[in-house]
């Protein structure tokens, strides 16, 4: 993989080296018009801020973004969260925001993009967030101490935006099969950025748990959490900017799309694993007779009657699920590659072709997590938590 064209030469990386004389540099980072680009731009401070709440909110060009028509083209970013700038190290930081519309009366409200600024496949660059926040506040989902495990899938793609990482040019690499966990110059390709950006999420504070070679040559996954609540989506939403600027240092193009390649292979997923404090109570008294599925009719008790009963809760409104969580997601959801139908609803125990696979230590113990197989790669990490918080307790 080559220096990326235009970088600076390592004679001239001295000016990194340069004193900052006190001032911090604070990368600001928004989601895009699309709802799947991220943007960002620096703001010089004066001080190291104690907490994200001593940080100035800011603006930008909304019209440039498609967030905003150009007679009114201003839109507020407040920061959110703050992590450690793993590009420029010291006490720089990135700076997580959310994005707002200004009101005459100087006060704000949640960016909500236009219908003629809508992008395509349903998706838009509104604030998702300010509702997911409001859901996890909400005490009957806040004593439940809700855990995310997401699991992210993509695919590295050579400059030219068509190649994957490993693949010949116009043509086709051998069949899936070695790919998956590999080791080897035949099988792994793009390993130096899968670590790269593993480190670099856990210097900026990321809680990344684990990388893996997936099913396809050139892609990935990567595993932020457990996390509670709201952290989920913001670490998240960080997690996949750092995957950008790594690819930018390999001059290599990172694509979240859930079906990139066409044909018999494998597309990328964003699996959500999640936990309430009832399913991780191994004493906890409760009983549950369902009336669907394969334990239908069988009193399930303590902790996994608690996750039966959730899942027939997401099961009446598997096709709502399904609406958000992610575009394209009917491409990769097809009962094929290790997954369910798009228009199915299922779950069992160490079933990868469920819409949710309970795993098999949680059946076997009685209490843990459940997995839930059908956000696609590119999605909204707030909606689908906020989601299934509001589905199985509210």
């Amino acid at each position: 993989m080559s220096a990326r064209s235009g970088s600076l030469e390592p004679t001239l990386n001295r000016e990194f080296e340069l004193d900052q004389q006190g001032r911090i540099f604070a990368e600001y980072i928004w989601i895009g018009g699309n709802g799947r680009d991220l943007r960002c731009k620096t703001k010089v401070l004066d001080k190291m801020p104690k907490s994200v709440d001593d940080l100035p909110i800011w603006n930008y060009d909304g019209s440039s973004t498609g967030q905003a028509p150009g007679h009114d083209s201003e839109v507020l970013i407040k920061p959110v969260a703050m992590y450690k700038d793993p590009f420029r190290g010291g006490n720089n930081i990135l700076v997580l925001t959310a994005t707002y519309t200004p009101n005459d009366d100087g006060s704000m409200r949640p960016l909500t993009v236009v219908e003629d600024l809508a992008s395509v496949n349903g998706v838009s660059g509104n604030n998702t967030r300010d509702a997911a926040a409001a859901i996890f506040a909400d005490p009957k989902v806040a004593e439940q101490e809700l855990w995310y495990g997401i699991e992210q899938e993509y695919t590295l793609f050579e400059a030219d935006k068509v190649t994957p990482l490993g693949w010949p040019k116009n043509g086709y690499p051998a069949p899936q099969g070695p790919y998956y966990c590999s080791a080897g110059t035949e099988n792994a390709f793009g390993r130096d950025i899968a670590e790269a950006h593993m480190r670099a999420c856990v210097y900026a504070g990321i809680n990344i748990s684990g990388i893996n070679a997936e099913v396809m040559a050139g892609q990935w996954e990567y595993q932020v959490g457990p996390c509670e609540g709201i952290a989920a989506g913001d670490q998240l939403i960080v997690s996949r900017y750092i995957m950008y600027r790594v690819c930018e240092k390999y001059n290599v193009v990172v694509s979240f799309e859930p079906k990139p390649m066409k044909g018999d292979w494998n597309g990328a997923g964003c699996h959500t694993n999640f936990s309430t404090k009832d399913f991780r109570d191994k004493d906890l008294q409760f009983s549950y007779t369902p009336v669907d599925g394969p334990f239908k009719g069988k009193e399930q008790k303590g902790a996994f009657g608690k996750m039966i009963e959730a899942l027939e809760k997401m099961g009446q409104v598997a096709k709502e699920h399904i609406q958000l969580y992610g575009a394209d997601n009917h491409l990769r959801l097809t009962g094929k590659h290790e997954t369910a139908d798009m228009d199915s609803w299922s779950y069992g125990v160490a079933n990868r072709g469920a819409s949710i696979r309970i795993p098999r230590q949680t059946f076997h113990q009685g209490y843990g997590y459940l997995e839930d197989r059908r956000p696609a790669s590119n999605m909204d990490p707030y909606v689908v938590t906020s989601k299934l918080a509001k589905t199985i307790l509210l």
